[in-house]
């Protein structure tokens, strides 16, 4: 009995032991040291490498669209807001309750004003942010087909549908190559003439972009005028440029029609809401 009794008390001395150092060792634990619970291993802060990782870095370039109000990346598109408006003066402000102080005259005697006025516009324009050339070339549409770097929307070379030459619109365009339409969105057809006078731009710098993603340039490349026989049928070519060191497809704008854009985009476009 007395062996059976001290049997017990080793045993109860072992599980009280035991017990004691497991705790000891949980109280202690390095919470560094234990299995990440969390399955998301996505870091939406990473530059995209080619590995499918995504990025939320908008490029330098892009940086240049100085009318953007707001900007940001969704996958692998880049979405840039803006109101549409110029920033520089126009007859088209003229009676504006919102911006009457812009107004400037316009005395050319081939000006023939249209009864519209410049509106502000909530645009909301998506590019792809790596573009590419496209299998199938859409053509242009009606309405804005890019975007210019204060944030006015380029229009193709169509006064309307079916086609319809600028012969008779293009004398409504005001000192800076630009109108608005019937319900007051501000754009251009030809050369933003307001921004290649920029030294900062100048007329062989960047201008904007299409929905395609494609950048456009202005109407001179080192040091000579551009012209269409320089471009191929969608209005442009391939090769370094300041803003694109290792090369890209860009458009030119030109003299001639079709000005900004021949028959098509080059790449895929995007979408343009407003």
């Amino acid at each position: 009995m007395k062996f059976i009794k001290n049997l017990f008390y080793l045993l109860l001395s072992i599980s009280i032991l035991t017990s004691c150092g497991s705790s000891e060792n949980e109280d202690n634990m390095d919470p560094t040291t234990l299995p990440s619970t969390d399955d998301n291993d996505d870091d939406d802060t990473t530059s995209g490498d080619g590995d499918g990782s995504a990025t939320t870095v908008i490029p330098d370039v892009y940086k240049k669209i100085y009318g953007a109000t707001d900007m940001y990346i969704d996958g692998d598109m880049i979405v840039i807001e803006m109101e549409g408006i110029p920033d520089h003066n126009s007859p088209y402000y003229e009676n504006t309750s919102w911006a009457s102080e812009r107004y400037e005259a316009y005395n050319s005697q081939d000006f023939r004003k249209n009864p519209n006025v410049i509106a502000s516009v909530d645009r909301t324009v998506r590019m792809p942010l790596n573009p590419e050339e496209a299998s199938n070339h859409q053509e242009t549409q009606l309405g804005t087909m890019g975007i210019a770097l204060n944030g006015v929307a380029f229009y193709n070379q169509y006064a309307g549908p079916n086609n319809q030459a600028l012969t008779d619109e293009i004398f409504s365009f005001d000192q800076y190559n630009g109108h608005p339409q019937n319900v007051g969105v501000y754009h251009y057809h030809l050369e933003p003439t307001y921004l290649t006078s920029q030294d900062t731009v100048g007329r062989d710098g960047l201008l904007g972009f299409l929905l395609d993603g494609f950048p456009v340039y202005g109407p001179m490349e080192n040091g000579s005028a551009v012209s269409n026989n320089d471009l191929d049928d969608y209005h442009g070519h391939s090769h370094v440029t300041s803003d694109y060191p290792d090369g890209i497809y860009h458009y030119h704008i030109t003299s001639e029609d079709p000005y900004i854009n021949g028959n098509g985009y080059y790449g895929t476009p995007g979408t343009s809401t407003e």
